[in-house]
């Protein structure tokens, strides 16, 4: 995917549902969330340990069927291990009608969940952070 691909997906999103959120700060999921939420997006944490909880002041969702229709997430964020991402995909295909992207953290790649993306039109963005291709596309502080 082209850096201009990119780009043109982080200018696109508003909603960003992070899969495998956690509530400690100083894990990288807490970490992304928190940059992301700085930046103008609105998360949305899911964890299945912590649903029901808040974290960075939005409530925890067990998974994305949990999430509800009117919260119009369009990217999911993949904090889980590679075995997990098809599973995921199928959920959000599923469950989330506005979703453009599935997007795959460092050291998550899943080319069976991109396929299923892939075939449903959506964006596939594997093996990257948005924490850092937003400072490293002169994206930061897009939304005042």
């Amino acid at each position: 995917m082209s850096d201009e691909d990119i780009a043109q997906i982080l200018r696109n999103s508003k909603v960003i549902a992070i899969v495998g959120m956690s509530p400690k700060q100083d894990r990288p999921s807490w970490g992304v969330g928190r940059f992301l939420k700085s930046q103008g997006y609105r998360i949305v944490p899911v964890n299945p340990g912590h649903a029901g909880q808040t974290i960075l002041d939005e409530t925890v969702y067990a998974d994305l069927s949990s999430i509800p229709a009117d919260i119009a997430v369009d990217m999911v964020d993949i904090f889980r291990r590679p075995e997990a991402v098809p599973a995921i995909v199928d959920e959000a295909l599923a469950h989330l009608p506005e979703l453009e992207t599935i997007w795959m953290q460092l050291g998550v790649t899943s080319a069976e969940g991109a396929e299923k993306a892939r075939a449903a039109g959506l964006n596939v963005v594997q093996d990257r952070c948005p924490k850092i291709e937003l400072p490293r596309l002169g994206l930061t502080s897009r939304v005042g």
